[in-house]
């Protein structure tokens, strides 16, 4: 289907009245051309026809065809808003462990600084998992707002930390909350919305860049300001300035947390609910946001039933006597054989995973410990001050934000579309990152760091996107969770690496700079496209 017959169908529902300018509050049949609309959506899935279970995927397309048919409205543009904030919160506290990484080890003088960013992984490593498999098992809105919960609550203990180890500890453990925004809040966000709006999780990613900046932001005049200055006996009324840092970013987690929490209603997946055998609730779910939206679905329980004629796995679900049984078979591996069925989703599933295996090493090689480079170099450049350290970090920060923006507008472009996109920016991610090592100046060292990012936030925004659109929703959180899974063990390499290799040379650079351009080597051998397309 071309591009203008999506944005076609896109402005019908909307609407909801565009193609033949017919429907809605009245209840009225919609006509013959709106119909044809959305049946050309939703034949276009990014997921082919025949890859999975065939009830499934009929039931999917009908429930594609609902969403659609609502169009973009109140409710989604609200979820946009609270999604927002697991975007954010997902960059913001790993930004805020290596902000705070030289004050801290400063103050405690640790034998091994880099443990701090170990603990940091491990805890993300944990709640990608839990959250992440978790939400495949036990829904989505439970997952949604504990995940803010937790980060907010022990970030803000963390500021009160004795000793190396203690903050080590709530590190580890306002990461477990970290983890699991993104695998959950992308699921969520993508089940919801019509498939000529896909797009928009790759705008969602301006929240990730725009936390990076507030992070900078504040950090600059607080650590800036009340941290010790390299090489100098550090005591803790001279060092205060990472706890109140931390003050301030487990503040905003906290009323994120409220908002989402207190002022937003979040609904469960209808074609998570689908996917459970829970046909009656996922209807009651799209009639809900119709309602919310100011429109009518024309979405019946028969609609679903036909789907599956013989109706043996509504029966199933919906018997009583199966709850125990049901709660057992939930922790197999369903969901992952699932992701694996097929020899075209298996190399999918294997590449997207390897993916971000390679970036989760790359990226917090370099990024973790830039201050600490910045600082070092800077050093030999004269001009390695604190507060001219962070007053970098704030500069480079704010380049993130356009790479988010034009990342969504170049997902669009026929025929580059997300795979596209996510391979040319990765390898000039790692291209710019070769680049800083010729630097002789501080100004040119800041120069590079600022391509890298700007790069490095359009490849972060169409990963984020793409990742959660090739798996179906009754596996996209296992999905979400395998790709983040490796990302985050890939992580936890990187502070290990550090430990035992020379910060002060080039070394992890190179290596940065090699897998992000064998990631984006692997992104050209990516199956699926989902331009276009809704997802399943």
């Amino acid at each position: 289907m071309a591009e203008s017959d999506i944005a076609k169908s896109a402005g019908s529902h909307d609407g909801i009245e565009g193609v033949s300018g017919t429907r809605i509050l009245d209840g009225e049949t919609e006509s013959k051309d709106d119909n044809h609309a959305l049946d050309s959506i939703d034949d276009i899935a990014a997921i082919p026809k025949g890859t999975l279970d065939p009830v499934y995927e009929a039931k999917a397309r009908v429930l594609n065809h609902a969403i659609q048919e609502i169009g973009m409205g109140w409710y989604q543009w609200q979820l946009f808003i609270v999604v927002g904030f697991g975007w954010a919160n997902d960059n913001l506290w790993p930004i805020v462990t290596s902000l705070i990484f030289t004050p801290i080890t400063n103050e405690f003088l640790p034998s091994r600084p880099p443990l701090l960013t170990l603990a940091q992984n491990i805890g993300l490593l944990a709640g990608a998992v839990f959250w992440g498999f978790g939400c495949d098992v036990f829904g989505r809105k439970f997952a949604f707002n504990l995940t803010l919960g937790v980060t907010a609550v022990f970030g803000l203990i963390a500021a009160g930390s004795p000793n190396f180890a203690a903050i080590g500890t709530f590190a580890a453990l306002w990461s477990f909350g970290v983890g699991g925004n993104l695998p959950v809040d992308s699921a969520v966000f993508l089940e919801f919305l019509p498939g000529s709006h896909q797009f928009l999780l790759t705008i969602l990613s301006v929240d990730w860049a725009i936390a990076q900046v507030i992070a900078n932001l504040v950090a600059w005049p607080i650590l800036g300001n009340l941290t010790c200055q390299e090489d100098t006996t550090c005591h803790r009324s001279e060092n205060m300035g990472w706890r109140y840092f931390v003050i301030a970013m487990g503040g905003i987690s906290m009323i994120e947390f409220f908002v989402r929490f207190a002022c937003f209603t979040i609904y469960e997946s209808p074609k998570y609910l689908m996917g459970k055998g829970l046909d009656e609730e996922a209807v009651k779910v799209v009639h809900e946001v119709a309602r919310r939206n100011g429109k009518i679905s024309s979405l019946t329980i028969e609609d679903l039933k036909a789907c599956d004629p013989l109706g043996s796995r509504t029966e199933e679900q919906a018997a009583a006597s199966a709850a125990v049984k049901r709660q057992l078979e939930k922790l197999n591996l369903t969901h992952v054989r699932a992701l694996f069925a097929s020899k075209k989703l298996a190399f999918s599933t294997t590449l997207i995973m390897a993916i971000w295996g390679f970036i989760g090493l790359a990226f917090p090689l370099y990024n973790a410990f830039l201050p600490y480079i910045q600082a070092t170099r800077g050093a030999k450049f004269q001009d390695g001050s604190t507060y001219i350290t962070y007053r970098n970090s704030l500069i480079i920060a704010v380049l993130g934000v356009p790479g988010a923006l034009i990342g969504g507008a170049l997902v669009e472009i026929p025929k580059f579309g997300r795979k596209g996109t996510l391979a040319v920016s990765t390898g000039l991610t790692g291209v710019f990152l070769y680049a800083s090592t010729t630097a002789l100046t501080s100004e040119a060292l800041l120069g590079w760091n600022c391509a890298f990012n700007f790069c490095s936030n359009v490849m972060f925004a169409v990963l984020y996107a793409y990742t959660p659109e090739i798996f179906p929703t009754k596996d996209r959180g296992t999905g979400n969770a395998l790709t983040a899974t490796s990302n985050r063990i890939f992580g936890i390499m990187a502070p290990i690496i550090a430990m035992f290799a020379n910060l002060e040379t080039s070394a992890p650079v190179y290596t940065s700079g090699a897998l992000f351009i064998a990631a984006g080597v692997l992104t050209a051998l990516l199956p699926f496209e989902p331009q276009g397309k809704a997802s399943l």
